[in-house]
C-alpha cells in the first residue's frame, strides 16, 4: 500500500468482525490453537463470496469475490477507480467529481470510504444440524475486532484490482490482530487489537499497524524498534506512535483547531531559491480562541501553543496544549516570574517560551539574538538547517510582537528570502479561505519585520527518541 504525491485515490473499507471462541482451558496449551482457528475462520470468511463492499454515500455495492459484481451496471472490473466518483453525493448533493474544491493548492488524495459488509442468506443445504453435549466447563470469548484498510491508487487504476488488494489487505490485518491477540492476552482476558495507519517516507508510503488498546505507548517501544528496523526509519524521532497516525484528508479534527493551513499556499517565485518548510502537523493558535480574551497581550502565548502542538501531534508528548494559566503558573514554578504572574494579563517573550517548552515538555530549545529586524534577511543559513535538521515552528519575539515561522524560501547564492509566517494576532473564526487569503497565514519579505527593533527567536529542538 504506497500513498505518495503521485496517489489520487485511497480506497478506505471498515468494518467490524465478531471473533468468538470456547476455550476449555484458557490458560492450557489447545487454547492458542483454538484462538488461531477462530482467527482462520474469520480470514476463510472474508474471502468468502458473501463479502460485499458497500460505497458511503452512494448506491454501489461491489461483491469482491465472485469475479467482481456490481449493484451499478456500468461499473465493471475494467472500470477505472475514478469512475466511482459519479455515484458518490458529496456534501452539497452532488456527485464528488463535479464538486472538487479549488483550493490554492492540492492538499491531498481523494478519499473513497467503503463498509464491510456480508450477505446473511445462503441457499439452504440439505444437512441436518448436529448436537453436541459438552460436559467440560468453557470459557467463551466473543470480542468486536475493528478492520480498517486502506489501499493507495492513481486514478486509472481497475476497480477490479482495488477490491483485490483491499480482500488481501483484509486477511493481513486479521493475521496481525491474531498476532496482536496472542502476545496480549492473559488465560480468558484479550486485549481488542486497534488497527493504526501512518504514512512514512517512500517507498514504504501508507502502512497499517495493529496495536493492543489499552497498552500505553511507553510500553510498545521494542515494537517500534522492530518496526524501524523493519521500515528503516531514522532512530531519532517518532513515525509509529499512535499520535502519528495518518490523517485522512476527508476527515474533520474534533477540538476544532486549523491545521498546517500553509499546505494551502503556493510558495513565492524566487530565482535558484529552495523551499524550507516545518516538518509534520501543527495546530493554528491566535487570539481569542477556548474563550480566552487575550487580545493585544497573548501573542507569545498563542504562538507557544502552536509549538506545543507540534509536540504533541508529532507524538513527542502525551500532554495537552498548555492553556494561559498553565504556562504563566510553569514560568512561577521556574522561578522566572512571581505568583501574582498567575491569572495576568502581562506578555511573555522568547526566553519564556524557551523556559516553558523545557519545564512542560522536557524540550530543549536554542536562541538566535538579532539586534535589528533588518539582519533577519541574513538569516537565511540559520533558519533553512532549523527547518532540514529539526523541522519544528520557530517563535520569534521583537517589539511588543510574537509570531510564529513555519519555513523560508532563500536562495543561497543571492541571499534573497522569505518567510513563511503563521500570525497570532488573528482574532476571527477557523475560516481557512480568510486567513490565507487576507495574509494570517503567509509568506512575508524582510521588510514585514520592523527594520530597527531586535529580535529573539526560540528555535525548539527536537528529543532523540522513538
Amino acid at each position: 500500500m504506497v500513498y505518495s504525491e503521485e496517489c489520487d485515490f485511497i480506497f478506505r473499507l471498515k468494518g467490524i468482525l465478531e471473533f468468538a471462541c470456547q476455550l476449555d482451558n484458557p490458560n492450557g496449551v489447545q487454547s492458542q490453537s483454538t484462538i488461531s482457528k477462530s482467527f482462520q475462520d474469520l480470514r476463510s470468511k472474508v474471502t468468502s463470496k458473501n463479502i460485499v463492499f458497500t460505497v458511503c454515500n452512494s448506491p454501489v455495492l461491489i461483491w469482491p469475490n465472485t469475479g467482481f459484481q456490481s449493484s451499478v451496471e456500468s461499473l465493471t472490473e475494467a472500470s477505472a477507480c475514478g469512475d466511482i466518483l459519479q455515484w458518490i453525493e458529496s456534501d452539497d448533493g452532488g456527485s464528488k467529481k463535479s464538486s472538487k474544491k479549488k483550493d490554492k493548492k492540492k492538499s491531498g488524495p481523494t478519499v473513497v470510504n467503503m463498509k464491510l459488509l456480508f450477505e446473511v442468506t445462503e441457499p439452504a443445504g440439505n444437512t441436518a444440524p448436529s448436537l453436541i453435549r459438552v460436559s467440560t466447563q468453557q470459557h467463551c470469548v466473543k470480542m468486536p475486532l475493528p478492520l480498517d484498510c486502506a489501499l493507495s491508487v492513481t486514478t486509472d487504476e481497475r476497480l477490479e484490482t482495488v477490491c483485490t488488494g483491499l480482500v488481501e489487505a483484509l486477511n493481513k490485518q486479521l493475521a496481525d490482530m491474531e498476532e496482536v491477540v496472542l502476545q496480549y492476552r492473559k488465560g480468558s482476558s484479550f486485549l481488542v487489537p486497534q488497527p493504526f495507519h501512518f504514512q512514512l517516507p517512500e517507498p514504504a508510503g501508507l502502512i497499517t499497524v495493529v496495536y493492543p488498546a489499552g497498552v500505553p505507548d511507553s510500553q510498545l517501544q521494542a515494537v517500534r524498534e522492530d518496526l524501524h528496523r523493519k521500515f528503516e526509519l531514522p532512530c531519532d524521532r517518532p513515525y509509529l506512535r499512535r499520535a502519528n497516525a495518518f490523517h485522512f484528508p476527508d476527515a474533520a479534527y474534533k477540538d476544532g483547531y486549523l491545521r498546517n493551513p500553509h499546505i494551502h499556499l503556493n510558495p513565492p517565485n524566487i530565482e535558484d531559491a529552495k523551499l524550507y518548510l516545518v516538518q509534520g502537523v501543527y495546530s493554528y493558535h491566535h487570539y481569542m480562541q477556548d474563550h480566552v480574551d487575550d487580545n493585544g497581550w497573548g501573542c507569545a502565548y498563542r504562538s507557544l501553543q502552536t509549538i506545543c502542538s507540534w509536540f504533541q501531534q508529532q507524538g513527542y508528548v502525551e500532554t495537552a496544549v498548555p492553556t494561559h494559566t498553565q504556562i504563566q503558573q510553569a514560568l512561577v514554578d521556574v522561578g522566572d516570574k512571581e505568583p501574582r504572574f498567575v491569572g495576568s494579563r502581562q506578555w511573555i517573550g522568547s526566553i519564556e517560551v524557551q523556559a516553558v517548552l523545557n519545564q512542560l515538555l522536557g524540550v530543549t530549545s536554542k536562541i538566535m539574538f538579532v539586534s535589528q529586524g533588518s539582519e533577519l534577511a541574513t538569516k537565511g543559513r540559520e533558519l533553512a538547517n532549523h527547518f532540514q535538521t529539526e523541522g519544528t515552528p520557530v517563535m520569534i519575539g521583537g517589539g511588543v510582537l510574537a509570531h510564529t515561522i513555519l519555513g523560508v524560501v532563500w536562495s543561497e547564492n543571492t541571499g534573497q528570502i522569505r518567510f513563511l509566517i503563521l500570525d497570532p494576532h488573528y482574532t476571527g473564526g477557523e475560516d481557512l479561505q480568510t486567513i490565507t487569503d487576507k495574509g494570517w497565514c503567509g509568506w512575508k519579505g524582510p521588510e514585514f519585520w520592523d527594520q530597527n527593533a531586535y529580535y529573539n527567536l526560540c528555535l525548539p529542538q527536537r528529543p532523540k527518541t522513538i
